[in-house]
């Protein structure tokens, strides 16, 4: 499986919409509103390369409202044993 981090730039007033849009896409598993150079961060999870390369090139940078895209791969994911945000309880 191949892990993406697709950062994007988006026009006014779009972000929530696009943040919508975007999770109905296929290979869209999660999508993040941030502060920073970027409006989106979505994450995509793939089996191959040309996947990954058609849905960002073809599905999301064409989109309109998307002014540009930055495409991070993951190499290697790391995680704690416990991966519940500080202040929280597991069984929440």
């Amino acid at each position: 499986m191949i892990t993406a981090f697709v950062m994007l730039s988006v026009e006014p007033g779009r972000v929530k919409s696009l943040a919508e849009e975007l999770l109905a896409v296929k290979g869209v598993t999660e999508v993040y509103s941030v502060a920073g150079p970027f409006d989106l961060i979505a994450i995509v999870r793939v089996r191959e390369h040309d996947q990954l390369s058609d849905l960002v090139t073809e599905v999301i940078a064409n989109r309109p409202g998307i002014t540009s895209t930055e495409t991070m791969i993951a190499f290697r994911a790391f995680a704690s044993a416990s991966s519940t945000p500080c202040g929280t309880s597991a069984s929440i």
